[in-house]
């Protein structure tokens, strides 16, 4: 099959493509930089890049976080998935694997499932990030086979909860360390997923039904719980222990995905961790 990655050299674009490559499948990669520059915000670009690589299907991986702009990465969830869903239309492409998110779900009291419906907050700027991801997932969907598959925050090589990375720099004290996310030790739930695991789940989904699927590894965690973990992984100090919890921060269940095959090969965050890999 010749698959079109959307978002090639991201964290997970590059653990997908040679895996993808070893799957037997022929990759045309696209993104911001690399050989295929395009601009998923420029709709005539990303309709011209699509027909020239006249794939059997998409992979949507498409990000805007080196900047840890929200509003940036909405864009490119909201425009850019709006671009890239009609040239693949206009190529004929009937099938579309792409990357969401777990934690957009409603608030509750246990990890959420495929069933639990997207979050109603209008308080910003959740709000506006449910939005984005509601809108992402809406249009996907216009095509007639549509995998989409919201990930768990992602650890391990290009991401920020790396070794080096902007989680690190944070926990560390550097007051210019910039990312998207949460170090509060208090009992706020999440739920992680590895980038090679992540890949792999998006190799697998390019024969899986149409739907909605958790990507997350087995064991969502409170703050308190996983952060002085990832602390001492990174060499970093612990931050203390708080109170509370974030009502919607409740952490999600992969057995959607595993009932179809995927397995996640770091199934905890415990020793993930400290085998992130390069």
């Amino acid at each position: 099959m010749r698959v079109l990655v959307a978002g090639a050299t991201g964290a997970v674009g590059r653990q997908l493509v040679p895996r993808l490559e070893a799957a037997g499948h022929e990759v045309v990669g696209i993104s911001r930089r690399g050989p295929r520059p395009v601009d998923v915000l420029d709709a005539g670009a990303v309709r011209r890049a699509v027909a020239e690589a006249a794939p059997h299907a998409v992979v949507h991986q498409l990000t805007d976080l080196g900047g840890a702009d929200g509003a940036a990465n909405n864009r490119v969830r909201v425009e850019g998935t709006r671009n890239l869903v009609d040239a693949a239309r206009a190529a004929g492409v009937g099938r579309i694997v792409a990357q969401s998110i777990s934690w957009a779900y409603a608030p509750g009291d246990g990890p959420a499932d495929e069933s639990v419906p997207l979050d109603g907050t209008e308080e910003q700027p959740r709000a506006r990030i449910v939005a984005g991801v509601r809108a992402l997932e809406a249009v996907v969907s216009e095509l007639p086979e549509a995998v989409v598959l919201r990930y768990g925050i992602l650890y391990g090589p290009g991401t920020w909860y790396a070794p080096g990375g902007a989680v690190a720099a944070s926990l560390a004290g550097d007051p210019e360390a910039r990312f998207l996310g949460s170090t509060a030790a208090d009992a706020s739930v999440s739920s992680f997923v590895h980038v090679a695991d992540a890949a792999d789940a998006a190799v697998r989904a390019l024969a899986r039904p149409s739907g909605a699927y958790n990507v997350v590894d087995d064991e969502p965690a409170a703050g308190h719980d996983w952060l002085p973990v990832l602390a001492d992984a990174l060499g970093v100090p612990a931050p203390e222990q708080a109170e509370g919890r974030t009502p919607w921060a409740r952490g999600a269940v992969n057995t959607r995905a595993r009932a179809l095959g995927w397995a996640p090969v770091r199934p905890s965050w415990r020793t993930g961790f400290t085998d992130q890999g390069v």
